[in-house]
């Protein structure tokens, strides 16, 4: 029988390569098979317990029903709390929206305002859904290579000859997936510069991984930087990584008030309102008590070292040391050639060695001429070793 035609978006994009991943580690390990998987960006600390005990009050007091699509007052206004006291942006309430997680807020601001030919800038190695849902709503993706020896951070020179007559967004994600690069004030200001004169241009920053950082420097983000830009910029939060939440399904964004509702409009088509239980939860992490963060961050940073050092004594592998989030980005264009065709390749030849990874190419690499694959060290220090161990006998294999 002839499968029904797809729509034309749909032929315009291709599976998450992470989740695919992920799958596949799964239904091996259901299969019997020992896999360590490193593939998905999950911190595996526990839920915080207030937020669960928030969740079950909730319960309890039967708040299952519709709320406002863009989420309750109480989360508004908890969203706006975590954007002042998080990452310095005077956000009202009346201007935060709340979605199924920060991924929606991000498809909908771009569904709501790209038009065949509009360009969109996402500097690269990238997230995987951001080039995906470019191309969905009918964008160009213009990739802005990045180098590992620059920090994978572009100069206000390489934006500027990548925007043209037709760029509509540049996206921003700072701490980075995949390589966990983070930018500088000194860096957004710059940028900030380049906007100054491309008026048309919006901006999606991304800061999800904000909490995480490790230099202990304050985190810098483009809104907070120049409010006098705060009309073009949108910027994405949320609890899922940094109060370990990612099922729970809730993002918050903040811009102007034209795209909010926007994007609200949206969403009251497509999903409706975020889950009431988990708004309740991400009311009292961002409400709630925040210093077990640095605990975590602590813990990550440890994870990091661990890798990063295991990972520069294979040969063959490299990788600089991340600054924030919870990846490292990993060079292994020397093992590249005879029998791996390509990091594809690479990745599944780790998998047979029981280690699940996510191969560069998934994240844009080829156009930074990086070939290898990402780890997320958002496991146990006793499983990063062990599968480390099982990275060098692979890398020894070959």
């Amino acid at each position: 029988m002839t499968e029904p035609a797809l729509s034309a978006a749909m032929g315009r994009i291709a599976p998450s390569q992470t989740t695919a991943m992920t799958d596949r580690a799964t239904q091996l390990r259901e299969e019997g098979r020992d896999i360590i998987s490193l593939s998905v960006g999950e911190p595996d600390f526990a839920t915080p317990p207030h937020v669960v005990e928030a969740m079950k009050a909730a319960l309890d007091a039967g708040q299952t029903k519709y709320t406002p699509v863009g989420g309750t007052s109480a989360m508004k206004r908890a969203a706006a709390l975590h954007f002042e006291r998080d990452l310095g942006i005077a956000a009202s309430p009346a201007d935060v929206t709340i979605s199924a997680g920060g991924k929606q807020a991000i498809f909908h601001a771009l569904l709501a305002t790209i038009n065949p030919g509009d360009e969109v800038v996402i500097p690269a190695p990238w997230w995987v859904s951001y080039p995906e849902i470019v191309r969905f709503a009918g964008g160009t993706v213009v990739p802005l290579p990045t180098r590992p020896e620059d920090g994978f951070r572009f100069s206000a020179d390489a934006l500027e000859a990548a925007i043209t007559s037709q760029t509509r967004w540049l996206l921003l994600n700072s701490p980075g997936n995949p390589t966990g690069a983070g930018f500088t004030a000194e860096d957004l200001l710059a940028v900030a510069e380049v906007l100054d004169r491309h008026p048309r241009v919006l901006v999606m920053s991304d800061d999800i991984y904000a909490p995480l950082t490790y230099t202990g420097a304050p985190h810098a983000t483009l809104a907070a930087l120049r409010p006098d830009l705060a009309d073009r910029v949108l910027t994405v939060s949320g609890v899922s990584k940094s109060h370990a939440m990612t099922g729970l399904r809730i993002g918050v964004a903040t811009g102007p008030t034209w795209l909010i509702r926007a994007m609200e409009k949206l969403q009251s088509h497509s999903s409706g309102n975020p889950c009431s239980i988990s708004q309740a939860g991400a009311v009292a992490a961002f409400e709630g008590p925040q210093e077990f963060l640095a605990d975590w961050r602590k813990t990550f940073r440890r994870r990091r070292d661990l890798v990063v050092g295991r990972v520069n004594a294979i040969p063959g592998l490299s990788t600089p040391v991340p600054q924030g989030a919870f990846y490292c980005f990993i060079d292994a264009a020397p093992l590249i050639g005879g029998n791996l065709a390509d990091d594809g390749s690479l990745a599944l030849h780790l998998l047979e060695h029981g280690v699940a990874v996510v191969a560069a190419s998934a994240f844009g690499g080829r156009y930074c001429d990086l070939y290898g694959f990402r780890i997320s060290f958002a496991a146990s220090e006793a499983q990063l070793t062990e599968a480390m161990n099982r990275i060098e006998a692979g890398v020894a294999a070959l």
